[in-house]
């Protein structure tokens, strides 16, 4: 999900070419592809709103943020917003757990403390 909405914020693929690209690596196979494509078409739809929102909790431009960590702020905020059948721990938990992977460093602690506060306004 994170390499998908890294290549949306750096590319004009549209939602159908992203999708399409990332049906045919293999790693496809092995996730929940209906979450997947749920949460990639609703994100890229959405983009403008969410980057506004996410916007409203940080202390900078949106347009500065890495763009690995602005795709997970974007998941993590998607999924606050709009599952809430998963528990806030949970999404925090796996957004820091992606930040740690794939961010900066110490990004996961600016994605804790920006998901925390998102966590707080939305829910």
């Amino acid at each position: 999900m994170v390499q998908a909405l890294y290549q949306m914020q750096m590319t004009d693929h549209s939602r159908s070419e992203l999708l399409s690209q990332f049906r045919s690596h293999e790693e496809y196979q092995r996730i929940d592809k209906h979450y997947f494509t749920e949460v990639l078409k609703s994100i890229f739809d959405d983009q403008d709103k969410i980057a506004s929102g996410i916007q409203k909790l940080i202390d900078r431009p949106v347009d500065q943020l890495d763009p690995v960590e602005m795709g997970i702020l974007m998941v993590g905020y998607y999924e606050l917003q709009m599952k809430h059948d998963i528990d806030i721990p949970v999404i925090i938990d796996e957004a820091v757990n992606l930040a740690k992977c794939f961010g900066s460093i110490d990004g996961h602690k600016y994605i804790n403390a920006i998901l925390d506060k998102a966590a707080k306004h939305l829910r």
